[in-house]
């Protein structure tokens, strides 16, 4: 299964179904099933940015280091002014990425939070995460 690693809270607001679209300055070619695994990288809670969008999350206890959710990445926007004026009329959404012309959005669907996440280093762009006993 193929996965993307994202920082907290981001990832935590992807799996709870907050934030629907990854921003990147990459594109990518691939839609289909994907895995959301939560960074190592710790939340710097003291950033104001960042305590605002942990009020939105019903957990405040983030799994460093494990996939934690599943969806269907099916389409990747590149950002020009059209794009970047629907954001705005989405401030939450717009709260939970990096809008800026020439980079990309990557619309994710149908969330779901893992029962039982996995504890897995992660990678750099679009990984492989291989095991048959996980839906």
């Amino acid at each position: 299964m193929k996965v993307i690693t994202i920082k907290e809270p981001f990832a935590s607001l992807v799996a709870d179904g907050i934030k629907k679209v990854e921003t990147r300055s990459w594109k990518t070619n691939y839609r289909g099933e994907i895995y959301i695994h939560a960074g190592l990288t710790k939340v710097p809670e003291q950033d104001e940015r960042i305590k605002k969008l942990i009020t939105f999350l019903p957990s405040k206890k983030f799994l460093y280091g494990h996939i934690i959710a599943k969806g269907k990445l099916v389409n990747c926007i590149y950002m020009d002014e059209k794009f970047l004026e629907t954001i705005e009329n989405n401030p939450i959404e717009k709260l939970c990425g990096h809008y800026e012309k020439g980079r990309y959005a990557w619309v994710i669907e149908d969330i779901q939070r893992l029962e039982h996440p996995i504890l897995v280093k992660g990678k750099l762009g679009i990984w492989n995460y291989e095991n048959n006993n996980q839906k």
